[in-house]
């Protein structure tokens, strides 16, 4: 496909654009983009973030000669202390001791718990005595995080105590 500026170049650059609501797509060669204004962004970090990764793997390292490699990928801990980048799932078992450490710095824990780990929180401690908007009020706050975190369950129970609440007294 060639450039839609100059349409000598092959275009190697997809731009799309929204101004004042009218959507737009343009190809583009490196040539025209550069000139338009359109520079990729992430060519100067590239070789930067990988030595920001390596960085946190600060373990010494064994000598080449006694360099243990995966059976699986090849990958040496070597390797991966210098790129950042484990080579495969095995790699986390054949070189724990090494990596453990480190990703226990970076993440805090070397246990993966996810954004929904299945664990319940406790209730809320609610004072004794509340009055019937307050109590109303602490029940929809339940019910919206309910529904964010798609407890559906959960959140018709609070919607049914919701109607109970509002119809006593």
């Amino acid at each position: 496909m060639k450039c839609q500026k100059c349409g000598a170049n092959n275009a190697n650059t997809h731009v799309k654009t929204i101004i004042n609501g009218e959507f737009r797509e343009y190809d583009l060669c490196s040539e025209c983009a550069h000139k338009m204004g359109y520079t990729n962004v992430f060519a100067d970090m590239e070789n930067d973030f990988s030595g920001l990764l390596g960085s946190f793997f600060t373990n010494v390292l064994p000598a080449r000669t006694q360099a243990t490699r995966c059976e699986f990928c090849g990958s040496t801990y070597s390797e991966i202390a210098k790129t950042g980048q484990v080579g495969c799932a095995h790699c986390y078992e054949l070189f724990a001791d090494q990596l453990y450490p480190s990703i226990r710095r970076i993440h805090g824990n070397t246990t993966h718990c996810g954004k929904n780990s299945g664990k319940q929180e406790a209730p809320e401690q609610k004072p004794a005595e509340m009055t019937k908007e307050q109590k109303i009020s602490e029940l929809k706050k339940q019910l919206d995080k309910a529904v964010s975190e798609q407890n559906f369950e959960r959140a018709a129970e609070l919607r049914d105590e919701i109607k109970e609440t509002e119809a006593s007294k």
